[in-house]
């Protein structure tokens, strides 16, 4: 070795630079998978696609993630999204919590019908004692939660007739997500809940088979330009849905701790922003309302006297999932809300 001592200095400095490479380079797979339920259109998907910008940016490629819309992973089956994180199966999850509320019951709570008047009543609970319970039974089902965003106050559509009151959804198909307080809800309404895909209710719209829908203007019912098919909307406020994006424990513990602060204000940063998207031409303005008149939307506004007969109607479903969801949980966030109305 005395003879080739440059041979020495190359091995050295060899060792040396695979030694000072950033350790996740080398553990990190080359795509992370993020499911989405929906599209690339409208603030969910819109965010999901800044997030993986992001995070591509300030990590210098490390983690690289893939956007899988339209529920590519869970095979058309949205309630299945969240066992899918929880084995690892996908690393990040952008998801609704209702698709999420069969392994976490308590989710429903944002479905508890007529619970919530207003945005600031839904940050208050959420920034509070029982958005807190909520994350922390979410990571102790193997599932980090990074930060709340939104879908929105679901709202009813349909082809069929104005809606002014219960009498009105009597018989009505009203097509709904695979979670049962959304099934009760309906029934007690009278109206014929069906429960189905989004891909395959958007074709049920066009043949007529089923007659509306609920949910919310900006993120669904204006992307999917739903005034083709349901002519009908009433604003009623009477569930809202906020989307939570996640990270699977097993990929989360891979991370080096500096990757975890990167993915963790990202996703902050990110959700901030989807959640105004998800409120725009709602919170400060009706433009979103007005867009859906312009295409020619009849839109019923209901009033406080008219919500109260919707209230009566799902009283007994309220009741019942106090008991599912925590009668503790519910009482902390009704103290909330009464606090902020």
């Amino acid at each position: 070795m005395k003879r080739y001592p440059w041979v020495v200095f190359i091995l050295v400095a060899a060792l040396v630079v695979w030694a000072a490479a950033p350790a996740a380079a080398q553990q990190y797979k080359p795509e992370f998978k993020n499911s989405l339920v929906v599209g690339p259109a409208g603030p969910w998907g819109e965010a999901a696609i800044k997030f993986a910008d992001l995070l591509k940016e300030r990590t210098q490629g490390r983690i690289n993630v893939k956007n899988y819309f339209a529920g590519q992973l869970f095979a058309g089956k949205q309630t299945n999204e969240f066992t899918l994180l929880n084995q690892g199966v996908a690393d990040f999850a952008l998801g609704s919590t209702i698709n999420w509320s069969p392994q976490v019951k308590e989710l429903n709570l944002f479905a508890m019908p007529f619970m919530y008047p207003s945005y600031k009543a839904l940050d208050a609970v959420q920034a509070g004692e029982p958005g807190k319970k909520l994350f922390k039974l979410i990571e102790e089902k193997g599932v980090i939660p990074l930060a709340w965003g939104e879908n929105g106050f679901r709202q009813v559509t349909n082809s069929k007739r104005p809606i002014k009151s219960p009498a009105d959804l009597e018989g009505l198909k009203i097509r709904v997500v695979g979670s049962p307080i959304f099934i009760d809800t309906f029934r007690a309404l009278g109206a014929n809940p069906v429960n189905m895909n989004w891909g395959e209710a958007q074709t049920a719209f066009q043949q007529g088979t089923v007659d509306g829908q609920e949910n919310p203007v900006v993120s669904v019912i204006t992307p999917f330009k739903l005034w083709t098919t349901q002519k009908h909307i009433t604003l009623w406020y009477y569930a809202i849905d906020p989307v939570i994006l996640a990270i699977s424990k097993i990929t989360w513990d891979a991370l080096t701790p500096a990757d975890r602060e990167i993915v963790r204000k990202t996703a902050e940063e990110v959700m901030a922003w989807e959640k105004k998207g998800a409120r725009a031409g709602l919170e400060d303005s009706n433009e979103a309302i007005e867009n859906l008149k312009k295409n020619g939307m009849e839109v019923v506004t209901l009033s406080a006297k008219d919500l109260d007969a919707f209230r009566a109607k799902t009283r007994a479903v309220y009741d019942k999932w106090v008991t599912e969801v925590g009668p503790d949980l519910v009482k902390a966030a009704e103290k909330i809300v009464a606090a902020t109305k």
